[in-house]
């Protein structure tokens, strides 16, 4: 760890990890072509200017059958942001490139443009108004940025979908298992962290197809978009649901309510992506359920409202 690592008060970060209870600022990091449901995420922020503010989104990397690694990942990512900006009438939205590998070891960052971004971005506020980083894939961009900067863990808030329940029997989770290193950085750093984890938790975020054509698929260009994004991630439907969690690090932001949280240890993840315990670990805010039916009406009313932005 850097030697100049936060010297935050668990005082002053549990009142950060408090819901800040107001509209904030965000930046929202993103695998946007890793999965269907960082698109509903993004397009739900968006939908959701009561609540946030979206100030940037930076492209993370992946690497699956969709991707010929974490590199082209993040490209790919990058391409469907910018193709949701101009469907959502956002191209005045700044969108940044993120990294093009992950942490090649837990002390070495890996430099970009979003990482970069976040850095300036975290700088300018003030210790009283934080920025939220929404980060909702591997959490490589955000673990570069404490990296190179550790001063902007004072002045952000963490809200990160990533790893399973802590009932689990593994974490081995998608977001988390690709770049470990970086998980290790934001769970040792005492940034102050809103963990979301998926299996146990967040996958009771599931909708169908038919809903998905009831409530979103005439509901303008995003509306058709989420729609025909949605109808093509399998080819047979039938007595199936698809989980659309990524949009539960947003639904936080905008109702405490719909996703219970509370104290706890930061966790170590071991070797075998494990979660492990440690005495005197800071504390992190933990989400142990979220409330399905309400998180999918309030995207449902949102994409039926009138836009003046969108194409």
């Amino acid at each position: 760890m850097p030697k100049t690592w936060t010297s935050m008060t668990q005082e002053r970060r549990t009142a950060l990890l408090a819901h800040p209870g107001k509209k904030v600022s965000i930046v929202l990091d993103t695998d946007t072509y890793n999965e269907i449901d960082d698109q509903f995420a993004l397009i739900y922020a968006l939908r959701s200017p009561e609540s946030v503010e979206v100030e940037a989104v930076h492209a993370a990397p992946f690497h699956n059958e969709l991707s010929d690694g974490p590199a082209d990942g993040m490209e790919k990512s990058y391409r469907e942001i910018l193709k949701i900006r101009t469907l959502a009438g956002r191209e005045d939205l700044p969108v940044y490139r993120g990294s093009t590998a992950y942490l090649p070891g837990p002390e070495t960052p890996v430099e970009s443009e979003a990482a970069r971004d976040l850095i300036r971005r975290a700088l300018a506020r003030g210790e009283d108004d934080p920025l939220y980083v929404v980060a909702i894939g591997a959490i490589t961009n955000v673990a570069s940025a404490l990296l190179l900067e550790p001063a902007i863990a004072d002045r952000i808030v963490l809200v990160w979908l990533g790893g399973h329940a802590f009932h689990w029997k593994d974490t081995r989770e998608f977001n988390l298992a690709q770049d470990a290193h970086a998980a290790r950085v934001a769970f040792d750093s005492g940034v102050p962290l809103v963990l979301l984890p998926c299996m146990g938790v967040v996958s009771h975020l599931t909708t169908t197809l038919s809903e998905v054509r009831d409530h979103v698929k005439d509901k303008g260009a995003l509306g058709s978009y989420l729609y025909e994004t949605f109808r093509a991630c399998m080819d047979d439907h039938v007595g199936r649901s698809r989980v659309i969690w990524d949009m539960t690090a947003i639904a936080w932001l905008i109702r405490p309510a719909w996703c219970p949280s509370e104290l706890a240890p930061s966790p170590l993840v071991t070797d075998d992506c494990r979660w492990a315990t440690a005495p005197g670990r800071h504390e992190i805010r933990y989400v142990s359920h979220v409330d399905r039916d309400a998180i999918f009406s309030d995207l449902f009313a949102k994409l039926g409202r009138a836009s003046g932005r969108e194409a």
